[in-house]
């Protein structure tokens, strides 16, 4: 081998969890800083009640970036935020009903955040993986990252 695996320490994985949850915490702690932007985001893309969605909303990109981030669960906080960023995805980067230049840019976020969804499905996939014995049996998670 080339000695490149020396870079695979769990620092390194810590710090590239983090590069896939940046944008969830910061999301989700402007929407707590300022409350009612977030509601009035929720209401600018049609969803109601805006005022429980946004608050779920701050929970959930909070919530689950810490669940990844703390390895507890983390197969679930992962998936979370991928269906999260679908749902999110569709409602708020409709491509196919935009004129260029505005389809442009929203094609490229369109992808880019099925690329994050990507991330996320191979997270609580290896995750998961970890988690299995030679058995085949989950193991049960204590809390503590693998």
């Amino acid at each position: 081998m080339l000695g490149i695996e020396r870079f695979a320490t769990p620092a390194l994985r810590w710090i590239a969890l983090l590069g896939l949850c940046a944008a969830y915490l910061q999301g989700g702690f402007a929407k707590a800083s300022d409350f009612a932007g977030a509601v009035a985001e929720m209401q600018h893309f049609g969803l109601s009640p805006a005022t429980p969605l946004a608050a779920m909303t701050v929970v959930l990109e909070l919530g689950a970036s810490a669940m990844i981030l703390g390895g507890l669960l983390r197969w679930a906080g992962a998936l979370a935020l991928a269906t999260f960023t679908v749902f999110a995805t569709f409602i708020a980067n409709p491509f196919w009903t935009m004129a260029p230049p505005e389809r442009f840019m929203a094609t490229n976020a369109f992808f880019e955040h099925l690329g994050l969804v990507g991330g996320f499905l191979l997270v609580a996939w290896h995750d998961l993986k970890e988690r299995t014995t030679i058995t085949g049996h989950a193991q049960p998670d204590n809390g503590t990252p693998p």
